[in-house]
């Protein structure tokens, strides 16, 4: 219904003369994040003071505090407390992976804010939700990229996000395009929800899998037929990306335990054919090494591509069959004990990586159980795992929806002056 009404308006008249154009500091104040104190780190006990990190954002419209997050003590939030986020705050990822949004909820109002992402505050005349929308949109992305500095360690100055242009109408007419917009996305988060459950069953029954035995161990590296890096920086630049062709994977594509595909660069399949050594395949279990590390996912069978290329922030393992299901190592290290194996190695000094990550990835230890309670396991999980991945497509089915009337909203071609949902 939704899908058809928008259908209807293509051909409106076009009323940009109640639009305006404006800079994000003629509406708003822009303000900077806060690096934890030199030798302190984050705490995973839950207290008061939660600290949003990069990850966090980018996911759905309104962040909200889940069992990912970590902390920051009462001691070290004492010398970071002008640095929190209130409930309606926008946040915006400037370093690492760049120009990720998202809206500060009521279950994180004063939560701490990483020195990677700015807030923007105090906003007039523009609804908090359109601004969500427009920067998220392709104009919000392209103005954003254009803002972008540095080729090897690239970031968002606070003064560039402060020149982001917004073009935005009258306000009624942002509320029935947020209206809009919100109807979607409200779909996409029922889907979402449903989907965090069913990676909670998941986990409870690796725990309850995993731990019914003294299983004997092994080594990461014995169960591997594979543990490979990515590609250096050099090989991959701005300027071999091409419209269509071999997909490169970056840390936005692994914000959940299976690999997620909104969109990608692309390079030659005569370049990725130079890069073999960082060609994954569905099945390969793929981790961020720097940057927001602590990230792995998997690519499902039935992925959209039948190969990929990871980027040089990435690492990737490929299981030997024969010994291990590659499911049961991929919710190996999403449980604690194996976050707390891969995070180990992590130098918190400057950007977060993963020290040598494919040696030490190796040597990593996981119970095995023998490979028929294995299939077994798999054979009682595979529902909730299919189950997962066609909610997933309809999320995406959904976002395709979205992200096609987001630049026709944002730019005026759609009229909605007339429309109530």
């Amino acid at each position: 219904m939704l899908k058809l009404l928008i259908v209807n308006i293509l051909d409106k008249e076009n009323k940009m003369g109640h639009w305006s154009e404006a800079k994000i500091k003629d509406f708003a104040e822009v303000k900077g994040g806060k690096r934890l104190p030199k030798g302190k780190q984050l705490i995973k006990e839950f207290n008061s003071h939660p600290y949003i990190k990069v990850r966090n954002l980018g996911k759905e419209k309104y962040i909200q505090l889940n069992s990912d997050y970590e902390y920051v003590d009462d001691e070290t939030q004492k010398s970071i407390a002008r640095y929190i986020v209130n409930k309606g705050d926008i946040l915006i990822s400037v370093v690492g992976t760049i120009g990720l949004v998202g809206i500060v909820g009521d279950t994180l109002d004063k939560a701490n804010q990483t020195e990677n992402c700015d807030k923007i505050i105090n906003i007039k005349d523009v609804l908090p939700e359109y601004l969500y929308y427009y920067l998220i949109s392709s104009f919000g992305q392209d103005e954003i990229r254009k803002g972008t500095v540095g080729a090897v360690q690239p970031k968002l100055p606070l003064k560039n996000v402060k020149d982001i242009s917004i073009l935005y109408p009258l306000i009624e007419e942002q509320e029935r395009i947020v209206n809009i917009l919100s109807s979607i996305d409200k779909k996409i988060e029922m889907n979402n929800a449903i989907n965090n459950n069913l990676i909670e069953q998941l986990n409870q029954f690796y725990t309850e899998f995993s731990t019914r035995k003294q299983w004997p161990e092994m080594t990461i590296g014995d169960i591997a037929e594979k543990v490979a890096m990515g590609p250096f920086g050099s090989n991959i630049k701005v300027s071999t990306f091409v419209e269509k062709g071999i997909p490169i994977i970056s840390g936005n594509h692994l914000r959940n335990y299976f690999l997620e595909e909104p969109s990608y660069n692309y390079i030659t399949e005569e370049h990725a054919s130079k890069l073999k050594n960082s060609i994954v395949y569905p099945n390969d279990i793929v981790f961020t090494h720097a940057g927001n590390i602590g990230q792995v996912a998997m690519i499902p069978e039935g992925s959209h591509f039948p190969y990929y290329v990871i980027s040089q922030r990435q690492f990737y393992l490929r299981c030997n069959t024969e010994l291990i299901t590659p499911v049961y190592v991929l919710l190996f290290f999403h449980s604690k004990i194996g976050q707390h194996e891969l995070l180990s190695y992590a130098n918190q000094t400057g950007v977060p990586s993963i020290a040598r990550p494919a040696t030490n990835l190796k040597k990593i230890r996981i119970p095995i159980p023998s490979l028929d309670e294995q299939k077994e396991w798999l054979s009682v999980i595979s529902p909730i795992i299919k189950m997962y991945q066609n909610n997933y497509l309809e999320i995406e089915r959904l976002s395709i929806l979205r992200d096609t009337l987001l630049p026709k909203l944002m730019s005026g071609e759609l009229d909605v002056s007339n429309i109530n949902i």
